[in-house]
């Protein structure tokens, strides 16, 4: 009875709002795993991180359904690097090529590393990049795994591509500055080539963005939810795309 109801109420959601309406891309910040494992299991972290690389697939079936092009998943920032314990890391870090290998062997989305590759150990970096290489020819939605990601140090690395390309062609530093524009940063960020974030959604009822997609958000509409992430349900999803085919986007006017 309370899935009919649920039904019901998801169905009356998805009425109220259009197909037109909908974010052609959209970002999650992955959020509350270790909370999780805690809250229901008394558990280490990895039972959370293996329950919030389940929901992922369900989550990118619901994007698929309702026709969502891009979709942006936030899995590990370059600070968890250096500050998550090291058996907690081991466990995320294997969890997250495993998410990569199972989303290659679906062959059901277009699978893009967002983040700095030379920072990541080799095991999980060619792992995250084989499936790159499995998925790109796939048409349809396209999911970027945020891995090692910190948007100062995306910025950062834009800039120093800039400034290596230039200098490699035999420009000047005045020569540069006259051609800089943020057309031209966007260009050399991880995500050059897609649309920015329509819609950022942070789970687990935090509410800052803690770098993410800094860049690129500064036209963003912002979901807080208060369900950690593996309790993340469609409904959950839902009321965020409510809420933001509710709101009158500006861009600045």
């Amino acid at each position: 009875m309370r899935n009919l109801i649920y039904r019901v109420y998801e169905r009356g959601i998805l009425n109220s709002f259009n197909q037109s309406e909908l974010p052609q891309h959209v970002a999650v910040m992955l959020d509350g795993n270790r909370r999780w494992a805690e809250k229901n299991f008394g558990a280490k972290a990895e039972v959370g991180h293996t329950a919030g690389g389940r929901k992922i697939h369900e989550f990118l079936n619901w994007c698929d359904d309702l026709g969502i092009p891009v979709v942006t998943l936030y899995m590990l920032s370059i600070d968890n690097l250096t500050k998550r314990s090291e058996d907690e890391l081991k466990d995320l870090l294997r969890i997250i090529g495993e998410v990569a290998r199972d989303l290659a062997k679906s062959k059901k989305w277009r699978v893009r590393l967002v983040g700095d590759r030379t920072v990541l150990p080799e095991g999980l970096r060619e792992s995250l990049e084989a499936a790159e290489e499995a998925t790109k020819e796939l048409e349809g939605l396209h999911v970027n795994l945020a891995v090692a990601y910190g948007g100062r140090h995306e910025i950062a690395d834009a800039v120093k591509q800039l400034l290596m390309k230039h200098s490699a062609a035999g420009h000047s530093i005045d020569q540069l500055a006259n051609l800089l524009t943020p057309e031209l940063i966007t260009e050399h960020l991880y995500t050059t080539g897609q649309p920015d974030p329509d819609l950022i959604i942070r789970t687990s009822g935090e509410q800052r963005l803690s770098g993410f997609l800094l860049w690129q958000s500064s036209n963003s509409e912002l979901y807080f939810e208060e369900a950690l992430w593996p309790d993340f349900r469609r409904v959950d999803f839902l009321r965020a795309l409510r809420a933001f085919s509710s709101r009158r986007r500006r861009f600045g006017a």
